[in-house]
């Protein structure tokens, strides 16, 4: 990771991923564009027991949508249920048990979903951050496996039912710490060296932003955007880093604050006024590279994440 990369991100984030940052943006923000009756549309949102896919699925629930909840633990998934339902007043959220570290199951999961349910919207929230390297039970490294891979099986799989329907988006909920990384091609699944969880963390959250891109130039049709939450306190970042969390507690944003430009790209008309494949941050779209920071990728290394991603996927595809 370049020291230049992320000092200037670490001040960049104490200036704006913080609460005060999205107090001080939160003035600029239109209210009536979440002012909307979303019944009619459905939507999915991956790693929606806790944090802010959580958040951002209530707040659509709220306003009336069809609300699918892609998890992992069935027993915190039907506790994010209840309690959605409860809040919403909405009947209409449903659980999918799914480990989206599992290519086999994404896809299996995507299929059978496109055969019975129409989809509107993609939330891709769903995130991990192990701090030592772990291998799937399909022998792939747990963080690329679940950030990437899966991310990209359950999109793709997807792409076919989103062309129905009108007014189709897919929302990857990224991370402003990829403003550290330049894409990697040389070791996808960090094979080599000191494994660093929070590098590959971020690692993979550049692979989304260029995933984001990609999509959005090969499918017209769709609107397609990442994001960066801010920095707010999650049990992800609790349990994922711990020191990180206990020096900065106070200035964390609420989740409710983190899943605000979710929300906003997935259910306002402002924000298909936007061209497709942008970065996002507190519902304006903003740069996806630090200034000098030389993290821009080659043409020919993103065209090669996608090939990489679409020959593993389909060793995986039923």
């Amino acid at each position: 990771m370049s020291i230049y990369r992320n000092a200037v991100w670490f001040m960049k984030g104490l200036q704006e991923y913080t609460k005060s940052g999205y107090e001080a943006a939160a003035k600029h923000f239109v209210p009536s564009d979440l002012d909307v009756n979303l019944s009619g549309r459905s939507f999915m949102v991956t790693g929606a027991n806790s944090g802010i896919g959580k958040a951002a699925a209530q707040e659509i629930a709220i306003r009336g949508g069809t609300v699918h909840l892609v998890c992992r633990n069935k027993g915190r998934a039907e506790a994010a249920k209840d309690e959605i339902v409860e809040r919403s007043k909405n009947e209409n959220v449903h659980v999918h048990i799914v480990d989206m570290s599992s290519a086999k199951q994404v896809w299996e999961f995507a299929q059978n979903f496109s055969q019975n349910n129409k989809i509107h919207v993609l939330i891709n929230n769903a995130g991990c951050m192990v701090n030592q390297r772990e291998l799937t039970d399909e022998g792939l490294e747990k963080n690329f496996a679940t950030n990437t891979l899966g991310t990209y099986i359950l999109t793709t799989a997807l792409i076919p039912s989103l062309k129905e329907v009108e007014d189709p988006r897919v929302i990857t909920v990224s991370s402003g710490g990829m403003l550290t990384q330049k894409l990697n091609m040389d070791d996808l699944q960090f094979e080599k060296g000191t494994f660093d969880g929070t590098m590959a963390y971020a690692q993979n959250k550049r692979q989304q932003v260029t995933l984001t891109e990609k999509w959005a130039a090969q499918h017209k049709d769709i609107h397609f955007s990442s994001m960066h939450p801010g920095w707010a306190d999650t049990p992800a970042v609790q349990s994922s880093m711990p020191s990180f969390h206990a020096k900065m507690q106070s200035k964390l944003r609420t989740e409710a604050m983190g899943a605000d430009t979710v929300v906003w790209l997935a259910v306002s008309a402002a924000a298909i006024k936007q061209p497709s494949g942008l970065f996002f941050q507190d519902r304006k779209p903003v740069p996806t590279h630090l200034p000098l920071a030389w993290s821009r990728p080659s043409t020919q290394d993103e065209d090669k994440l996608l090939a990489a991603l679409q020959e593993m996927a389909l060793k995986f595809k039923p």
